[in-house]
């Protein structure tokens, strides 16, 4: 289960900062340079998923690392360690063909937000 902070550590913790960030013994399962699409999922509470990036093609740029997943910890679901990739979406991809076409979004996404696009 999460850890809940004590109302006393709340400034300690601001002051010196905290981290999500979490150990995991799995691989990521995407690479720099893979093409994935985002889940379309409409779940109630918490998503760091975008609604205008849901079901949508994108580029990953980044991996971050595991951290611990949002979705979960904020519905006391556990921590659900997974890794974080920075993802590339072309502006036509999230907002038709009137977008500019150089344009280019960069959103950070968990695991759990990817599925794989088939060559």
């Amino acid at each position: 289960m999460v850890s809940k902070f004590a109302l006393e550590g709340v400034d300690e913790l601001i002051r010196t900062g905290g981290s999500a960030h979490a150990k995991v013994d799995a691989q990521p399962k995407f690479k720099v340079g893979d093409r994935v699409r985002t889940v379309n999922n409409h779940p109630n509470g918490h998503t760091r998923v975008p609604q205008y990036a849901r079901d949508k093609v994108a580029t990953v740029v980044q991996i971050f690392g595991a951290f611990m997943f949002p979705d979960t910890v904020a519905h006391d679901q556990g921590e659900n360690p997974q890794h974080l990739y920075n993802v590339a979406f072309e502006a036509q991809e999230l907002w038709g063909p009137d977008a500019n076409p150089i344009d280019t979004l960069y959103i950070s996404m968990y695991e759990d937000y990817l599925i794989p696009v088939e060559a």
